[in-house]
């Protein structure tokens, strides 16, 4: 178990609801800009000069932005690591590393041990979820309480003919990332129990991964608090239309990524 983990923030709630430069730097870098762009990229993406957006994030979280790419690197690593039957060379190539090498340096630094440890130790808290042919299959951990059925009726209501499906639970739907189309199956049946979404993934890229896990964490709204929602909201004078009731505990916003004030009654 590390004691530090970098992964856990930003990606909070609380980041989740900031829209100042910071934040929106962090949610450009996980969708992969640097990779693809490099820093004047994400700094032309943003709207300022790559030495003001370096002294921000420094200030903000003590590093650049080639440094927080890394570090995100290493997470999309430690997801692969840890969900899959990966092979590590592929692993590294998914994650975005140049060389296998450069994959091992990086996690050692970032996590404190080798990517086989990593494993090891994912392994006796329950392994892997088995692979399926030509897809990758994850979990996707969340807070507790999770409103699972509150999820599933969203997507059912609003789902887009040749876009997305819901069917005994399991939500569908493609995605446009930046290496190509993919495909996405969300089981959402066992998630109140099981602590995670198990996603199976189907990638025209492997360099997408980390770009696709960014995405449907926002889609599912999966780093909200639910707990911190209702202690933080106000009951009063707040309106909801009666087509749309309060589904209480464990409610999400679907595609919105926590951009809430209020939570359940």
């Amino acid at each position: 178990m590390r004691r530090c983990q970098p992964d856990a923030v930003p990606g909070s709630p609380d980041w989740n609801l900031r829209a100042d430069l910071a934040a929106r730097a962090m949610r450009l870098i996980a969708d992969g800009v640097v990779e693809r762009q490099g820093v004047p990229g994400l700094a032309a993406r943003l709207g300022y000069s790559e030495r003001h957006l370096n002294r921000v994030l420094t200030a903000e979280l003590g590093a650049g932005p080639l440094a927080l790419a890394r570090a995100h690197r290493a997470h999309t690593a430690r997801l692969l690591i840890e969900t899959t039957p990966l092979g590590m060379a592929d692993i590294a190539f998914a994650a975005g590393f140049a060389s296998v090498r450069q994959f091992n340096d990086t996690v050692r630094e970032v996590y404190g041990v080798a990517p086989t440890t990593l494993r090891s130790e994912a392994g006796r808290r329950g392994g892997a979820v088995p692979a399926v042919a030509g897809t990758l299959v994850l979990r996707l951990p969340y807070r507790r309480p999770f409103d699972a059925d509150g999820l599933v009726a969203f997507f059912a209501a609003r789902a887009v003919a040749g876009i997305e499906s819901v069917e005994d639970g399991t939500y569908r739907r493609t995605l446009r990332l930046p290496h190509g189309a993919a495909t996405v199956a969300l089981d959402l049946t066992p998630a109140p129990q099981a602590g995670h979404v198990v996603a199976t993934l189907r990638l025209a890229d492997p360099r997408d991964l980390g770009p696709a896990v960014a995405r449907l964490r926002r889609l599912l709204d999966l780093d909200a608090d639910p707990v911190a929602s209702t202690t933080r909201s106000v009951p009063t004078r707040v309106w909801r239309p009666p087509s749309r009731p309060c589904r209480g505990s464990g409610s999400r916003a679907p595609s919105t990524g926590s951009r809430r004030r209020c939570g359940p009654c």
